[in-house]
């Protein structure tokens, strides 16, 4: 990518198109959608290697997955801001336990504002993503606009950036005791009132167990097929049911995502050169399934940091996974700059 992207009028009014479409079925719906689309087109792409191809005709996980159809930079992050910009215009009013802005499941129709909103802030994640990407700045370029959009739409529409003091960024006690709206306003004028991103995954000692598990499947994943997207891929994709309302279903993309990126970045070979057979000659597979598993576990205890500085206190939704994997792969990168991992793999490198 480069800087002159920022201003291509074709890429601008696809970006537009996606955030508004992204408002229109949802956050977490069209971040659905991008999983499956990850799955497809690594898939696609490892039937095309094995064919004995060397080139695709359509880059399915870099253009639609994580372009601007549905990319979450994007997608998601225009459903996130239109979701707020909703919140705020009175337009919503569900029985959603938290504050409606983080009600990220819904679908928001078709109001022309909405969708205005939504394309806005798609085209804001495109820029932050495309900027990122054409400085080389060694993160993930897509985590980073996700990120940047949702600061974005905060100040944009009025809403705090982290909502509670430093001093109380990692006090969940106040959700496990069930005080909530005017019974957390402290004398002060703060509140104590939590909204833990997940109920039911914030533990730090159940996080780590979680991330050790989702690491090692995604390390073992990366290592038996080369792909460091696959096993993001599934796990963004079990987020339909999430979205559908069964009960306790956890959030791992982003321990699955570091944990095979980390698996590749043993290899000394850039991205495009890997192939199962070469993954599986240079890494064995016990150090595999170790890397991934240390990595998820990062990648999951930088989730729940995110969620409670970020998340838990605020009010509109800032996604905790892809703040978490912003950090991640910045350790990524760093390592490998620093000559520690042959390979950053897919991160960009200055």
């Amino acid at each position: 990518m480069a800087v002159s992207d920022l201003w291509a009028v074709g890429m601008v009014l696809a970006a537009f198109a996606g955030g508004a479409f992204g408002a229109s079925v949802g956050a977490l719906p069209s971040f659905s959608l991008a999983g499956l689309m990850v799955v497809v087109g690594e898939l696609y792409e490892l039937v095309g290697r094995a064919s004995g191809a060397e080139t695709l005709p359509v880059d399915i996980t870099g253009s639609i997955a994580f372009g601007v159809v549905l990319g979450p930079h994007v997608a998601f992050g225009g459903g996130a801001a239109a979701l707020a910009y909703a919140t705020r215009r009175g337009y919503l009013d569900t029985d959603f336990d938290y504050h409606q802005a983080k009600e990220v499941t819904r679908g928001l129709g078709n109001r022309p504002d909405v969708l205005a909103v939504g394309g806005l802030f798609g085209v804001v994640g495109y820029w932050i993503a495309t900027l990122s990407a054409s400085l080389s700045v060694p993160v993930d370029p897509v985590a980073l606009g996700v990120v940047g959009s949702a600061v974005a739409h905060r100040l944009a529409f009025g809403y705090s950036l982290v909502g509670a003091r430093p001093a109380r960024w990692f006090d969940m006690e106040p959700f496990e005791q069930g005080v909530s709206g005017d019974e957390g306003r402290l004398a002060d004028g703060g509140s104590r009132t939590v909204e833990p991103w997940l109920p039911y995954q914030y533990r730090w000692g159940d996080v780590a167990a979680l991330g050790a598990v989702v690491g090692i499947l995604g390390g073992y994943v990366a290592w038996l097929t080369a792909s460091p997207f696959l096993a993001f891929g599934i796990s963004v994709v079990a987020l339909v049911f999430l979205n559908a309302g069964v009960a306790e279903v956890p959030v791992t993309h982003h321990a699955s995502l570091p944990a095979s990126t980390a698996v590749l970045a043993l290899v000394d070979a850039p991205a495009g050169a890997l192939t199962p057979a070469l993954v599986a000659g240079a890494v064995p597979l016990e150090t595999a399934l170790l890397v991934g598993g240390a990595f998820g576990v990062l990648g999951s205890l930088f989730g729940e940091v995110a969620q409670r500085v970020l998340y838990a206190h605020a009010e509109t939704h800032l996604d905790p996974p892809a703040a978490s994997i912003v950090v991640t792969s910045l350790c990524i990168g760093l390592l490998a700059m620093a000559g520690v991992l042959p390979s950053s793999v897919w991160i960009p490198l200055p």
